[in-house]
């Protein structure tokens, strides 16, 4: 009876830490470059990082979970932006850890942030809890695009 209650959190929680692993991979790949790059300010230790995006995507999973077990009609949409934003989050460390393009990477997570937004909205509309459970990873992404932006100037 529990598990059949905590399903649609196991599973979303797992989907979104699915994505994390993947951008993980990308990550990982890219380390021995990122170690080199000079890097701005504020700039938090390497070791920050893999305990930070976890936390996040459990909380976008925890999220996207309440999103699915309500009966709102909006539903189907912001699920959709959910995962359009979760594959844009993905393929911003191809872009910046994989290929370096630390320009593009930084447009790349405008329209990120941009998609987290309407997620925020979207989820609030629905069940003010789930958007709210989406500020951290807003906040994190907004001083993401600090990082990522100084690093393209200091490194050109």
């Amino acid at each position: 009876m529990i598990f059949k209650k905590l399903r649609p959190y196991i599973i979303s929680i797992l989907i979104a830490l699915a994505v994390g692993v993947l951008s993980g991979i990308a990550t990982n790949s890219g380390m021995p470059i990122y170690e080199r790059l000079i890097k701005p300010p504020l700039t938090p230790p390497s070791a920050v990082f893999p305990i930070v995006w976890p936390i996040l995507y459990i909380l976008m999973g925890i999220g996207a979970a309440i999103i699915w077990e309500s009966t709102d009609k909006k539903c189907g949409t912001a699920l959709s932006i959910y995962a359009f934003q979760l594959v844009f989050n993905a393929i911003w460390s191809v872009l910046f850890f994989g290929f370096e393009a630390y320009l593009l990477s930084f447009i790349w997570l405008i329209l990120l942030w941009l998609l987290i937004i309407m997620m925020i909205i979207s989820f609030y509309r629905i069940r003010p809890i789930a958007g709210l459970l989406q500020i951290p990873y807003l906040l994190w992404v907004t001083f993401a695009g600090y990082l990522n932006f100084m690093i393209w100037q200091l490194n050109r």
